[in-house]
């Protein structure tokens, strides 16, 4: 009788990771599975997939997919990324992320690092500092 079960590089046995299951926004009951102070803010699918790839795992990513308990609709909140875990022998292909919470703890710990983060944080820090600079200046006028 044949093997009908699937080989662990067909895409259908990848893992599913959805921007919810690392958000620091959403409560364990809206779909977080990992801690608070682990999660990230808004995580999208690019960046998670992005993520995977620098860690050497194959990710797809599957833009018209919805988390279920997502009642958002927004595009920021669309689509999961499908992750291989394990090679065709079943060893898994990065051997520090053995398992779904451990790559999902790496990508909640290396997304704020990404550049497009980065980027986004220290533009609003230097307005911050200008508005701040602008209003003491303010006061040495007084």
């Amino acid at each position: 009788m044949a093997d009908l079960r699937k080989p662990h590089t067909d895409p259908d046995r990848f893992i599913c990771i959805y921007p919810a299951y690392i958000n620091s926004k959403k409560t364990i009951a809206e779909g977080r599975r990992i801690t608070v102070e682990k999660a990230v803010q808004n995580p999208t699918c690019v960046e998670i997939a992005d993520v995977c790839r620098a860690n050497k795992l194959n990710a797809i990513i599957e833009g018209d997919k919805m988390y279920t308990r997502e009642w958002n609709r927004d595009v920021q909140y669309r689509g999961r990324v499908r992750v291989q875990l394990r090679n065709e022998d079943g060893s898994p292909c990065v051997d520090k992320l053995p398992s779904r919470k451990a790559v999902m703890l790496r990508v909640a710990e290396d997304i704020p690092k990404l550049k497009t983060r980065t980027q986004k944080s220290g533009g609003g820090d230097q307005t911050l500092q200008v508005g701040e600079g602008s209003k003491k200046s303010k006061k040495k006028k007084k």
